[in-house]
């Protein structure tokens, strides 16, 4: 599968270029960005070409995988869909429920194969403990804390984007991409509130009958920061368990995902309507914080 990627900020490098540089089923096809410059030194650091038409770069490629702010993926993965290219996709989908709706309705229309890239869900060890107590029954509570040093450390991630949207978007999606399969999906948003810094505590009623709450934020001191999640129920305590994997062997099983979608037709679960479904969860807590006080 020949594959573009879009983007050439912190995470494209880090990530997106060189997952799709050492995947074997993957033909790297090219970069394009915002930043011609950027574009065209990320390019030939690859060994790849560099387009300057955006458009040009999806009438040459199968799919694309974009590392971009969510308000501009959201615009670029509906026009790629709609010229024919698979989508490998990062969270949230997109800013507004309006604007990833668009990207569901055009990879419907045009037939493509999507995948979002909630990390913690191509893990191998948190994945197996996801889809072992997605069976279990009678869950009753579940937490989870995802807390970030992005603004109290030299984070290369501290972009425009994050600074605007806060930990809710940014992190919130991996908390939920985990709650969701085990729990249940979100009935209601129950509760939202600030904490320091841009920290959220949002709690959840789930159709499983389960409750649960998440304390995110990307301004924890250094030493708080790391990642959490536990359920319980009549089957007792089970605790997430942490991954020795990275970033990019993580992005490669997504683009197996992708593959394997493309191949077979059949949705994967972490596909455009779920990262809809995180962004319609996302909005309704964050209409809660917007109504109250800060």
């Amino acid at each position: 599968m020949r594959i573009g990627l879009l983007g050439t900020g912190p995470w494209a490098q880090m990530a997106h270029a060189p997952a799709l540089s050492r995947h074997e089923g993957l033909d790297f096809a090219g970069v394009w960005g915002r930043r011609p410059e950027a574009a065209k030194e990320l390019a030939e650091r690859h060994g790849v070409p560099v387009y300057d038409d955006v458009d040009e770069l999806f009438a040459d490629v199968d799919a694309v995988a974009v590392a971009l702010p969510p308000q501009v993926q959201a615009e670029l993965a509906a026009r790629a869909a709609r010229a024919g290219c698979h989508l490998l996709l990062d969270k949230p989908l997109a800013p507004t429920v309006e604007q990833g709706r668009a990207v569901v309705e055009a990879v419907e229309e045009a037939g493509v194969a999507s995948v979002v890239f909630f990390t913690t869900r191509f893990q191998p060890e948190p994945e197996a403990w996801i889809t072992e107590q997605a069976g279990v029954p009678g869950w009753f509570t579940g937490w989870a804390q995802w807390l970030g040093a992005v603004f109290t450390s030299e984070s290369p991630f501290a972009t425009p984007w994050r600074r605007e949207k806060g930990a809710l978007w940014d992190v919130g999606p991996h908390a939920l991409s985990v709650l969701l399969p085990v729990l249940g999906d979100v009935r209601r948003v129950t509760a939202a509130a600030y904490g320091p810094g841009d920290t959220v505590h949002v709690v959840l009623d789930h159709s499983g009958g389960a409750s649960s709450t998440l304390t995110l934020s990307l301004t924890a001191p250094p030493a708080a920061a790391g990642a959490a999640l536990e359920v319980r129920g009549e089957a007792g305590v089970a605790v997430l368990p942490e991954s020795a994997d990275g970033a990019v062997p993580a992005l490669m099983r997504a683009a197996d995902a992708l593959l394997t979608a493309a191949r077979t037709g059949r949705p994967h679960a972490c596909d455009a309507a779920f990262g809809l479904r995180v962004t319609e969860i996302l909005t309704a807590a964050d209409d809660l914080l917007n109504g109250g006080a800060r």
